[in-house]
């Protein structure tokens, strides 16, 4: 599982979520690259993005090779409602606040116009269970966004969502996730050494 590329949203610091369908930019290109040069000879069975290009244009190399591609809008990025487009810490600062309260215990708290954890959650319980429910899928990638990563790691391991900040996220980082059939374990997270190594 990894997080999509840079995007000069990013770069800049401002609010994208499911709303903005912004390209990665040279930076992200290059760090999908690097992504593609370390990891192009895992044998993939499937790849799962969000709808969102950004998500789909990091793994394009792989998609390239023939590999089966399935987009799938429960991956997408949690939804900054009318945050989106804005910076981060501008004005009251919304996203310290709505994110105080998630680590607070409040799930339901979210962005005016924009989503909850527990609703992403929602909509990811549907993509997994479709995912899981797939035959001959014994190595998969899936490509998506860091918010909803954070989300979808506390589904998987079955942690409190108010835990979600305990999940780190780096354009390109990598989490190896190994499933038994009844549960997951994180084998590495956030593996970046493929950009030290590119950069």
């Amino acid at each position: 599982m990894v997080r999509h590329g840079q995007t000069d949203y990013n770069l800049k610091g401002v609010a994208q979520g499911s709303g903005i369908d912004a390209p990665i930019n040279a930076t992200g290109q290059q760090q999908a690259n690097a992504f593609f040069k370390a990891y192009k000879n895992i044998p993939f069975d499937k790849i799962y993005t969000s709808v969102l290009q950004r998500s789909i244009q990091s793994v394009q190399s792989f998609i390239d090779l023939g590999i089966p591609h399935k987009k799938l809008i429960g991956l997408n990025e949690i939804s900054w409602g009318n945050r989106e487009g804005k910076s981060f810490v501008s004005g009251e600062n919304h996203y310290k606040i709505v994110t105080n309260a998630w680590k607070s215990g409040d799930l339901d708290a979210s962005i005016t116009e924009g989503e909850s954890p527990l609703e992403v959650q929602k909509r990811q319980e549907i993509a997994l269970t479709h995912i899981l429910s797939q035959e001959k899928e014994d190595t998969i990638l899936i490509c998506m966004h860091g918010r909803a990563m954070r989300i979808l790691l506390c589904l998987m391991l079955n942690y409190n969502l108010k835990h979600m900040d305990l999940f780190s996220h780096s354009n390109l980082g990598v989490y190896k996730i190994n499933y038994n059939g009844n549960s997951f374990s994180i084998e590495s997270a956030n593996d970046v050494r493929h950009l030290n190594a590119s950069f």
